[in-house]
C-alpha cells in the first residue's frame, strides 16, 4: 500500500499539532507576524483546519496561552464609567478576575514568563496584543502617548499580581477590593490621564 503524503487530515492529534506550531510561530514572530498559513504549514495541515478548530488567529493565540477567559469580555467594560474613573474600574476588574479560578492561570503565566525566554515572549505578546491595545482603544488615548501610558499601567497591574497572588505580601494579599482601589486606583488613573514628563 502506498504511503500517503501531503497535509494531515483532521484527527485527535491535529488540534495539538496546531497548538504546538502556533506556540512556536507566536514566540518567534509575535502575534502580528505569525500567519494562519505559517501555523498550518508547521502543523502540516490545511489552513482551513486551523479555522475549524479555533475560529480565528486571536482565539488560537488565547488557546496557546491557556487563558480561561476572553480578555475582551473584561476590557470592553473599562471605559463604561468614563475615562476619569478608569483607574478604579480597571483595578476592580483586575482583582475580580484574579480572585476567580482564572487567577491561578494568570499566576502560571507570570511564573512562566519569569522562568524562561519563550514564556516571557508569549506573555509579552499576550499583554501587548490582547490587553494593552484593547485598553488603549477603549480609553481613546492619544496615540503618541498611548504606548507609554499602557506600559505604565502594566507595571502597576503586574506588580499587584506578583505581590498579592504570587509572593502574597501583606497587607496587599488580604486587602479588600475597595482598599486596593483606594490605594492603587489613583496611581493607575494618573498614568492614564495625568501629565507625562516631557
Amino acid at each position: 500500500m502506498a504511503k500517503r503524503t501531503g497535509r494531515r487530515p483532521g484527527s485527535p492529534d491535529t488540534r495539538e499539532a496546531i497548538l504546538a506550531s502556533a506556540r512556536q510561530a507566536f514566540a518567534e514572530r509575535g502575534f502580528d507576524g505569525a500567519t494562519v498559513r505559517q501555523i498550518a504549514a508547521g502543523a502540516e495541515v490545511d489552513p482551513a483546519l486551523v479555522h475549524h478548530y479555533f475560529g480565528s488567529k486571536e482565539q488560537l493565540f488565547l488557546d496557546t496561552m491557556k487563558v480561561p477567559i476572553d480578555p475582551r469580555t473584561i476590557i470592553d467594560g473599562i471605559a463604561g464609567n468614563g475615562v476619569e474613573h478608569a483607574g478604579a474600574t480597571l483595578i476592580r476588574m483586575f482583582v475580580k478576575v484574579w480572585d476567580s479560578p482564572a487567577g491561578s492561570v494568570g499566576a502560571a503565566l507570570i511564573r512562566s514568563g519569569m522562568s524562561n525566554e519563550l514564556g516571557a515572549r508569549m506573555l509579552r505578546e499576550f499583554l501587548v496584543t490582547q490587553i494593552l491595545r484593547r485598553v488603549i482603544k477603549q480609553l481613546g488615548l492619544d496615540p503618541a502617548e498611548a504606548p507609554t501610558r499602557a506600559a505604565l499601567v502594566a507595571t502597576q497591574l503586574a506588580g499587584l499580581a506578583m505581590m498579592r497572588y504570587i509572593i502574597k505580601l501583606e497587607p496587599i494579599a488580604s486587602a479588600s477590593v475597595e482598599e486596593l482601589v483606594a490605594m492603587i486606583g489613583p496611581t493607575i488613573q494618573r498614568y492614564i490621564t495625568g501629565p507625562l514628563p516631557a
